[in-house]
């Protein structure tokens, strides 16, 4: 008997869905963590009560040695690479630089992440617009003399050091895996910092504004993460699933050859057709 290897037929190939647990998901693992709550609420907190503080004397707060100790140091010169860095900052962090949560917001319009756009823009323009605009309205705090860049009304908080805390948690939030954060958040914080610095370098802010505002941009992100994350991490796991099954369905299945037993010649005969010896 001889064994001929024969393939079976093909059995269409399953695609299995990928966890929604998954860690590496952008849109985060737990839903409405409860140390981000916290972090907002408590980073929230920094600014309410600096607020209520310099509302009182807006002119001279408790704090404003501090204030102006910290002043005397960024009292310059402000030529160099210090002056360009800082330039570069207030750059970023004006109206020109719009253009990174616009081409963010772009990005995730294109991948058709509609819920991570919604979350984008309304985050932007709430933090911005009703926490640091309306902290600078009720408190209306002077600014230090002789700003080195243009400024607006309202020294209480820093909106340039909102900004910059609002972008790196929606950043981290929307694009960044969740096993890679813990580095962006400390590059973050960098940069969130040099953004400080860059305003009291400018005297375009005291440094108790550029702490409250810092505060309150990152408190701003947490919170809105909280509330939404139930929101974003459903988006993620359809997009983990609709890959899932892209890649499934080009996947090929080549199982094993399975053998078959073909009846052989019998034993002291001659095979058919063949002529018998010495006949």
């Amino acid at each position: 008997m001889s064994r001929i290897p024969v393939a079976p037929p093909s059995a269409p190939a399953t695609a299995v869905a990928p966890s929604a647990a998954d860690p590496e998901a952008p849109g985060g693992a737990a839903p409405r963590r409860p140390g981000v709550l916290t972090a907002g609420l408590l980073l929230l907190g920094v600014p309410a009560a600096l607020a209520l503080v310099v509302r009182q004397d807006p002119a001279s707060p408790p704090f404003q040695g501090v204030d102006d100790r910290w002043l005397t140091w960024m009292g310059g010169p402000h030529e160099g690479a210090y002056g360009w860095v800082a330039a570069a900052l207030n750059w970023f962090g004006g109206p020109a630089g719009v253009v990174v949560p616009l081409a963010l917001l772009v990005f995730l319009l294109v991948r058709r992440r509609w819920v991570s756009a919604g979350f984008l823009l309304g985050v932007y323009l709430l933090g911005n617009m009703l926490v640091v605009q309306g902290l600078k309205y009720l408190v209306d705090r002077p600014r230090p003399a002789g700003p080195l860049v243009r400024v607006d009304h309202g020294s209480f908080p820093s909106g340039h050091a909102a900004g910059a805390a609002l972008l790196v948690v929606l950043v981290g939030v929307l694009l960044v895996p969740a096993a890679r954060r813990r580095g962006f958040w400390a590059g973050g914080l960098l940069f969130t910092l040099a953004m400080m610095w860059s305003r009291t370098w400018l005297h375009a802010h005291w440094l108790s504004d550029t702490v409250a505002g810092a505060a309150a941009g990152a408190g701003a992100g947490l919170a809105a993460w909280w509330l939404c994350a139930p929101a974003l991490a459903r988006e993620a796991s359809r997009a983990r699933d609709r890959r899932g099954a892209a890649r499934g369905a080009g996947v090929e299945l080549r199982p094993a050859p399975v053998a078959v037993s073909v009846p052989g010649p019998v034993p002291g005969t001659a095979p058919e057709g063949a002529s018998p010896a010495g006949r």
